[in-house]
């Protein structure tokens, strides 16, 4: 009985194989994009691109495992979810409270170490976030909005 059990799960595991998730494989950079709109220093873009850009983007940079299904799938869902949030590719065609909300809501999440997230994290190391970062972040933040409201 356990044998035949294990050879289903075998089956159902090859046969999801086959079922790919959509590739978030746009440009991160378009006429959409937050430096349109606001100025990104490169210091910040760097951050931006290394912790944010892979879930919060048109481009996700995909690991090895995103071939291996269920983990395919979580991670699709995962960035749609990240870009539904926000969406630095697509940051431009928000109002303008819609864009003051979204970095204000940004530089909360990024103090309190809610972002990136902890899963995110347990992978990619790299994107955790030092002090010093966090502290350019929210004083970008601050500059990001100050500039929204001249506009």
């Amino acid at each position: 009985m356990i044998k035949k059990i294990l050879i289903i799960l075998l089956l159902v595991f090859v046969v999801i194989q086959f079922i790919r998730p959509h590739r978030n494989n746009g440009n991160a950079a378009g006429p959409n994009d937050i430096t349109t709109v606001v100025a990104v220093p490169d210091t910040v873009m760097n951050i931006l691109k290394k912790s944010c850009y892979d879930c919060h983007s048109n481009h996700t940079n995909y690991p090895w495992y995103m071939n291996i299904n269920p983990a395919g799938w979580f991670m699709a869902r995962h960035v749609n979810d990240g870009k539904e949030e926000l969406n630095f590719s697509e940051y431009a065609t928000y109002n303008k409270k819609k864009r003051d909300r979204k970095l204000t809501i940004t530089a909360e999440q990024v103090s309190k170490h809610e972002m990136p997230l902890s899963s995110y994290l347990l992978i990619h190391t790299d994107a955790k976030l030092e002090d010093g970062q966090i502290k350019i972040i929210k004083d970008w933040v601050e500059s990001a909005r100050q500039e929204l409201k001249m506009k």
